[in-house]
């Protein structure tokens, strides 16, 4: 008991002192707090009598100003009230007002020393609050009665000390309980059970029975304290640091294969040389960078002239070529692999399929042959490139719908995610697939499961749940589909930051200039840019629509502004895509007909392949970017316009329809298939005050920062690391099982 005493004494007469000592900062805060909130109702206050007051005023009847002011002075928080013309002129207040303000002092008053001043009921505080609907000089002085602040100060410094004391109580019993208990004791037996060590008061056990209990705690205590040190302190600053971290410490140094349709580089002939170029691809874009943070494996289809000739005797090279840091392993196909399983299923069948864009998709049962016989050829691929039985293997997009379950028959152990590039569909919309119960039973080979947005994952989900017999958990967002569960999740992709320097070390001035040199455009002249492949869901029709009706409803735009279309070609042997073409063409040759009493064009269109660093060009020199996809997964256009503006200026015009939307909320939104609405967004941006974009376009970037590519690919290497640590201690529970029922068992029947 004297021990107790000796502890919670002291404790509360320092508590109670703290209590004394926190009194002045309480003091401090509570009337700076009312300060704030008094200059906030002195706003307030001018807000609602500036309509009243100016007919007052008008009238010149200053004896009416005054009757109006002491009605309002009846306040119980509102000591006087005054009017001050200009800094001159006499006040006009009401009786309350002290005799000894004037209005040559209200500039004093705005200074946060001068704001108080000592009155005979009490302190009061000075706000002037300028009305500017009445002239420039006019200008509202308002008294607060502040004695109530200090009765509230004191009430506060009371209960305070209360508070304290009260506290400093229950702290020190609940210490003194706790060491009453022997605390130590119960440590110490904890301790014991982790070792496998007998405790005192039970049947001693056989030594070992409890070691792989032991076992599979330490390990959990391990597991989450890397995983608990790893989100508190490295996800701060996504890099590929940050990813190499990830892969030593989460994941054990543990291989990473990529696998894609398209290759990150390819080589083609150019006469007697061969020239490498860097296809026009979102995807490309977003996993690169996490190619080289990782230093793996990336499998794709060799499609260049000159792939062949560069490659090693097992197909591999490594990339970028000045200064390797990952293996690129090429696979071969035939021209009738490449047209049934890439231009056929793929892109004719699925493609549509996913994205709303009123085409009508194709499905041939000799393409799906083909598209089998592709996915598997990969699925071999991949095994022969696998070191060991667990790799992790990343599938990117609706290539390799069936490579999933084909790489898990093989390599069971394999840890896969499987990222979706495009929208995933409703049912009924996936229903029309004559092989969609195959395409999902291949998905659902894989460990996670990646979309943009949450949508797709619903849309996702939905599917299993009409088509096949598996079990949905809406909760946890998993489905458990042949003895194996499969996690369907969130990914939103993006790009790698910061930009490559090489992208962005050309001034923006010196791009300004440099891009209307090279189309003859005068040195002021506005332009706006666009970057696609020419396919039918990026809606270009509905690009250059805007434009012309732009043209139409501001003609003043004609001959000022041009619109500057970079249309990398697609699948150009797809009848659909040829027929696109040639509707885009004929559109900008009728738009650009119809403004030819303008000097410059209205459109300039670019059917070539452009180099990243030629695009960043054209992203730096415009005024304004529109991305009008009718539906896009997520849009890497858009992002990659945000990143190369360091400048802080530009617009950009967003879809809708656009995964990016999402997140780029401070872009102008629009609808691609309302003209009007995009047309009218066309003149915002061109009209936009620089101050209003240097605002969008800061909260922008600053989200890209954040949320970039490494982020991407962490995020789901994090998930890979945990469902791996929760498989091998079921392993482990499942190895040990046995033995833990053998030493339970006599134990029971001793009892």
């Amino acid at each position: 008991m004297r021990l107790s005493l000796r502890f919670i004494l002291p404790l509360a007469l320092a508590l109670a002192a703290l209590a004394y000592g926190v009194r002045p900062l309480v003091d401090r805060l509570t009337e700076r707090w009312f300060t704030r909130d008094l200059d906030l109702r002195a706003n307030l206050i001018a807000n609602a009598i500036d309509a009243p007051l100016s007919v007052y005023v008008s009238r010149g009847n200053p004896m009416a100003v005054r009757q109006y002011f002491d009605r309002i002075a009846r306040d119980e928080r509102l000591f006087a009230i005054a009017l001050c013309v200009n800094a001159n002129a006499r006040i006009i207040g009401s009786t309350s007002m002290p005799a000894g303000i004037g209005c040559s002092d209200t500039q004093r008053f705005s200074s946060a020393e001068n704001k108080i001043l000592q009155g005979g009921a009490g302190p009061l505080l000075v706000s002037v609050v300028p009305i500017p609907t009445m002239s420039k000089e006019a200008k509202l002085v308002v008294l607060h009665d502040m004695s109530f602040m200090t009765r509230r100060s004191e009430e506060t410094g009371r209960y305070l000390f209360y508070l304290f004391v009260g506290l400093a109580f229950i702290v020190s019993i609940i210490t003194v309980v706790i060491a009453e208990i022997s605390w130590r004791g119960w440590i110490n037996g904890l301790r014991a059970i982790v070792r496998g060590e007998p405790l005192r008061g039970l049947p001693a056990l056989a030594p070992g029975e409890l070691q792989p209990i032991a076992n599979d705690l330490r390990a959990l205590i391990r597991d989450l304290e890397a995983e608990h040190r790893f989100r508190d302190e490295e996800q701060l600053a996504w890099s590929p640091a940050t990813l190499r971290e990830i892969l030593h410490r989460e994941l054990r140094d543990e291989q990473v294969i990529i696998v894609s349709n398209r290759e990150p580089v390819i080589h083609v002939k150019q006469g007697e040389s061969i020239a490498v170029q860097r296809p026009a691809s979102g995807l490309v874009t977003a996993v690169e960078p996490i190619m080289k943070a990782c230093s793996g494996t990336w499998i794709a289809h060799g499609s260049g002239t000159a792939d062949k000739e560069v490659v090693d005797s097992h197909d591999r090279i490594g990339v970028p070529l000045d200064n390797p840091s990952y293996t690129l392993r090429r696979v071969w196909l035939t021209r009738e692999e490449e047209n049934g399983y890439y231009y056929g299923f793929a892109n004719e069948g699925l493609w549509p399929l996913c994205h709303i864009a009123h085409v009508r998709p194709t499905f041939r049962a000799t393409d799906w042959e083909y598209y089998k016989d592709v996915n598997q050829k990969f699925a071999d691929a991949v095994i022969a490139e696998s070191t060991g039985p667990d790799p992790i293997v990343l599938i990117q997009d609706y290539h390799f719908a069936l490579l999933p379950r084909m790489i898990r028959k093989k390599l069971p152990e394999a840890t896969i995610i499987t990222f979706w590039h495009i929208p995933w569909p409703n049912p009924e919309a996936f229903g029309i697939c004559p092989w969609r119960n195959d395409i999902l039973d291949g998905l659902l080979g894989s460990s996670i499961l990646g979309f943009h947005t949450q949508f797709h994952n619903n849309n996702f989900v939905d599917t299993v749940d009409r088509f096949i017999e598996a079990r949905v958990d809406r909760e946890t967002f998993t489905v458990s589909y042949r003895d194996q569960q499969t996690s369907v999740k969130r990914y939103p992709i993006s790009i790698a930051w910061p930009p490559d320097p090489a992208l962005v070390a050309m001034p923006v001035e010196k791009c300004r200039a440099e891009v209307r040199a090279r189309h003859g455009l005068p040195n002021d002249h506005l332009i706006g840019v666009g970057v696609d492949r020419l396919d039918y869901t990026k809606g270009i029709e509905e690009r250059f629509r805007a434009v012309e009706r732009l043209l139409e409803t501001h003609p003043e735009w004609i001959g000022r502004f041009s619109f500057i279309q970079i249309a990398a070609p697609t699948r150009a042997s797809i009848e659909d895509y040829q027929q696109y073409e040639q509707k885009v063409r004929s559109l900008v040759t009728r738009i650009n007909a119809r403004f030819s009493e303008g000097m410059h064009p209205a459109i300039i269109l670019l059917v070539q392949h452009h180099e990243p660093v030629d695009v960043y060009e054209y992203y730096r020199a415009a005024e304004l970017c529109f991305v009008s996809s009718l539906h896009d997964g997520m849009n890497l256009v858009a992002k990659e316009f945000v990143a190369s503006r360091d400048d802080n200026a530009g617009v950009l015009i967003l879809s809708q329809f656009t995964g990016a939307a999402r997140e780029l909320p401070e872009s102008l939104i629009v609808n691609p298939y309302n003209v009007e609405q995009c047309a009218e967004a066309l003149n915002v941006a061109l009209t936009m005050p620089p101050a209003w974009q240097r605002t969008r376009m800061e909260i922008m970037r600053s989200l890209i920062r954040e949320f970039n590519v490494f982020r991407w690919a962490g995020r789901m290497l994090i998930d890979a690391a945990a469902i791996r640590r929760r498989g091998k201690v079921l392993g482990r529970t499942a190895l040990t099982g046995d033995r833990r029922s053998q030493a339970i068992v006599p134990s029971a029947s001793i009892r």
